[in-house]
């Protein structure tokens, strides 16, 4: 029989054999699944609008529970590359993830991170400038009678009917993003300008002063854009930004020593 001095030594060195060898994480079958179905999607095998296998085909070709299967389609869902409809006549059909998707992620980081306001102020000083001058340079006669539109329903409601004041306000500044033409640049734009409305709905922000000057800024850029001098629309949206970030520190300051509540909170 071994002794208990060999049996000592034989654990020791098993002990050490084993500290050698680190954990091993295997990864939940749907996301496997759904990392595979990606990647496929994203080559194009499934262009969009295209049927994925069914649920029944996928558990044939890859062996998995229809759970599993279920759950990789979930996870495509949420990530903005499938749309499922349950049903006899349902399935999961390719699709393109939408400025809706990312808006709400970067609203979830924001908020969960709790992203200052000047942080925001000065993440729209740097995009919505390069918006201008790429509006300047790509709009079209539909993008100019859009943004012409939605100035006409602003300049009526600025004197009186302030939370259509605040919308109509954030339409004329997505208009604006999309007659840029630029896609990636328009999605972060309009995700970031969704928080500042927000922020802009605190109470006695958008006085009747505020509100005209806005709209006299808003001619301003127009002009600029109408004329194609990207330049012009770059440095009038800067000063826009500017003394809406002073309107707003202001707004904010008083809302503070007040003790007030936001109109969101309300």
């Amino acid at each position: 029989m071994m002794n208990t001095v060999a049996m000592s030594i034989m654990g020791s060195k098993r002990m050490e054999m084993l500290a050698n060898v680190r954990q091993i994480k295997v990864p939940k079958s749907g996301y496997v699944l759904a990392e595979r179905l990606r990647e496929e999607i994203l080559k194009d095998t499934y262009p969009v609008g295209s049927p994925l296998p069914t649920e029944r085909e996928l558990v044939s070709a890859t062996g998995l529970s229809r759970g599993s299967v279920r759950e990789a389609l979930r996870i495509l869902e949420s990530q903005g590359l499938v749309e499922t409809k349950a049903g006899r006549y349902g399935g999961s059909t390719v699709s393109q993830p939408s400025d809706d998707l990312l808006a709400s992620h970067i609203n979830l980081y924001a908020k969960g991170r709790s992203v200052s306001l000047l942080s925001l102020i000065e993440v729209r000083l740097a995009l919505e400038p390069m918006v201008a001058q790429l509006a300047a340079q790509s709009r079209t006669e539909e993008d100019l009678g859009q943004l012409q539109k939605i100035a006409k329903r602003l300049d009526s409601a600025a004197d009186s009917e302030v939370e259509v004041f605040l919308e109509e306000n954030a339409n004329w500044h997505d208009a604006l993003t999309g007659a840029s033409h630029n896609e990636l640049l328009c999605a972060f734009a309009k995700s970031v300008r969704g928080l500042m409305y927000e922020a802009s709905r605190i109470e006695n922000f958008a006085s009747q002063d505020v509100r005209r000057r806005v709209c006299a800024a808003h001619h301003r850029i127009f002009d600029a854009i109408a004329a194609g001098d990207s330049e012009a629309a770059r440095r009038r949206v800067e000063k826009d930004l500017m003394a809406y970030a002073r309107d707003l520190e202001a707004a904010l300051a008083a809302v503070a020593k007040s003790g007030t509540k936001s109109v969101s909170d309300v």
